[in-house]
């Protein structure tokens, strides 16, 4: 008999509540404790990321087990030691929130054959376990020490699928085709591989995003018999990204190695404000958009030694850049600095424009599809409306 905790059922209430849990999941969920799967010491993040031990304090830590946040498990790939939280998160169990929608966005039958690529814990294999039965499921993760780990915890809660320890972008070719792809890891190039390894007709569930952030949006894609995939965007979210798509962030003294504003520098002014372009919101679709529109571009913001809200970009194939200082009691008067073959914040400027002139769709307004021959193609509303991947400027 399933025994199910006071703080697991406060949490399947409210995931049942907000709709993130469906019923079909409900039993797979009560069978398998998020705790069993979280390791002596968690880092919770809410907002900020704090360090709980299980041993100095067992109640705040089955509390954080039972909350509806993303917990870290590993920093920088291993090499972290102590228990302050590390530089990049790298294996984490994601929030149940996130986690239920995503496998709800699966659509599985009893029986369904499911590859999931990013084992983490192992939490989402064994919920995969439940509900379908672990000889139909198949776990791909690139850490060997994560997979042990995995693999251990899952044994020890009674679960045995498959776990491999390889590059999950290749798929797992020995037990296609799957019905079902689950990628649990941020991806911004879907690889080939998963598609052929589908029967047509299944589903592949992943979080995709571009290079401009760390956003990603969850969507669900189809496998056609003619080797494309497509489906539509189902909202913004926040995943580690695949190590081998993880990018490495520029080096401002690689655009501007003086300090000030070299020469060349293309100076000007700009009508649009932080807040139409910048949000505290980390799940704003402005961001996605963004991206879609601005390739090979990434940006940060902050305050400058004087206090202005200030807005940087660089191009990542090239040594273009832009700043723009943002003038709170005058719009109008914000000053644009632009350096390199391309004008980014001229770039900014048309996508906001080409935004707007449609609407402001959120991430449900868009889709993706694959091609047979692995070419990514964003759309809004329907596949034939591609998505530009640069606006002109006017």
């Amino acid at each position: 008999m399933t025994v199910v905790r006071a703080g697991q059922q406060e949490l399947r209430d409210l995931l049942l509540e907000t709709g993130a849990l469906s019923d079909d999941w409900v039993a797979a969920y009560e069978a398998v404790a998020r705790e069993l799967f979280l390791p002596e010491v968690i880092w919770p993040d809410d907002g900020r990321t704090v360090t709980v031990s299980k041993t100095d304090d067992p109640e705040e830590w089955r509390r954080w087990a039972y909350t509806n946040v993303p917990i870290a498990t590993q920093w920088d790939d291993g090499h972290h030691t102590g228990t302050a939280p590390g530089t990049l998160a790298s294996s984490s169990s994601s929030a149940p929130s996130v986690v239920f929608t995503m496998l709800a966005a699966l659509s599985v039958a009893d029986g369904a054959k499911v590859l999931e690529v990013g084992t983490g814990t192992g939490w989402c294999a064994a919920l995969l376990s439940a509900r379908l039965g672990e000889s139909n499921v198949v776990s791909v993760e690139v850490d060997q020490a994560v997979a042990e780990v995995a693999r251990k915890a899952l044994a020890d809660a009674g679960w045995h699928p498959q776990v491999v320890v390889g590059d999950g972008l290749l798929g797992w070719p020995d037990r296609a085709p799957y019905d079902r792809v689950l990628v649990t890891a941020g991806v911004r190039e879907v690889p080939h591989t998963w598609i052929e390894q589908t029967r047509p007709g299944g589903v592949i569930v992943l979080p995709w995003g571009t290079r401009y952030s760390g956003q990603n949006a969850v969507v669900r894609l189809v496998v056609a018999d003619d080797g494309t995939a497509s489906g539509r965007f189902s909202g913004a979210t926040r995943f580690m990204h695949v190590r081998s798509q993880r990018g490495t962030w520029p080096r401002h003294r690689d655009y501007l190695p003086g300090g000030g504003w070299p020469e060349g520098t293309r100076r000007s002014t700009t009508a649009l404000t932080q807040d139409e372009v910048l949000s505290d919101d980390s799940y704003a679709a402005v961001e996605f958009v963004f991206g879609l529109l601005l390739p090979e571009c990434v940006y940060t913001y902050g305050r400058s030694p004087r206090g202005t809200m200030t807005m940087w970009l660089y191009g990542l194939g090239d040594r273009s850049w832009a700043a723009a200082y943002f003038d709170e009691d005058d719009p109008a008067a914000s000053r644009v600095y632009q350096g390199g073959p391309r004008s980014l914040w001229d770039e900014v400027e048309a996508a906001h424009r080409w935004w707007s002139e449609h609407g402001r769709p959120g991430h449900e307004e868009f889709g993706l599809t694959i091609t047979a021959d692995g070419r990514q193609q964003v759309w809004l509303g329907e596949p034939s409306a591609l998505v530009p991947q640069a606006v002109p400027a006017r």
